[in-house]
């Protein structure tokens, strides 16, 4: 019996996000994994992106620098994460494998994937408000957390507002937290979401 590579004949991936094509098989007995390679087409223009030979893997493409990998000791998995998409990244991608049999005979199987970049409309962040008028005691932990939903990435700030309208920046991050709260802790907190 000789494995087969699955994988599905398209995906969608989201511009800026990260996508996973799929590629697996299921291993056999005296069948040793030699070569994987994933290969790309793009403009009738056939590359190669990603070649596994032995133990070592070889990024071909500059472009895919950095951002490609595949499943280190997950044997049968031979998936190929991209990160942070680019609309140049659509194409039709193959992944190769080729295995030794107990005959030193080389068997070679390949699927293809197309793959779609899309963008998603940007949406503004939106603030859920937490309640107003916390009271707690001095000496308690406590923590705030800043939640907004639209298009990632999402990144936060604290401030805590001043006299005369001003603003002191805390920190950044979706959690401000207090080991222990001092009375002089005391005043209004707000946070600010910003994506692209």
């Amino acid at each position: 019996a000789f494995p087969d590579l699955s994988g599905p004949s398209e995906i969608k991936g989201v511009w800026k996000g990260s996508v996973t094509l799929p590629c697996t098989y299921v291993p056999v007995e005296d069948l040793v994994q030699q070569t994987l390679t994933w290969s790309v087409v793009h403009d009738k223009d056939s590359r190669t992106v990603f070649r596994r030979d032995g133990s070592s893997d070889h990024i071909l493409l500059s472009q895919y620098r950095e951002r490609v990998s595949i499943p280190k000791d997950a044997p049968g998995n031979v998936s190929l994460l991209i990160l942070s998409l680019e609309i140049s990244d659509r194409g039709t991608y193959t992944c190769q494998v080729t295995w030794r049999d107990s005959n030193n005979s080389l068997i070679a199987k390949e699927i293809n994937t197309k793959l779609e970049v899309v963008k998603v409309a940007a949406t503004k962040p939106i603030i859920r408000a937490g309640e107003l008028g916390l009271t707690l005691p001095a000496g308690a932990g406590t923590s705030l957390t800043c939640e907004a939903g639209g298009s990632p990435p999402i990144s936060y700030r604290w401030y805590r507002r001043a006299p005369a309208g001003k603003a002191v920046f805390l920190s950044s991050g979706a959690e401000l937290a207090w080991a222990r709260l001092r009375p002089s802790d005391s005043g209004t907190y707000f946070c600010e979401a910003e994506n692209r």
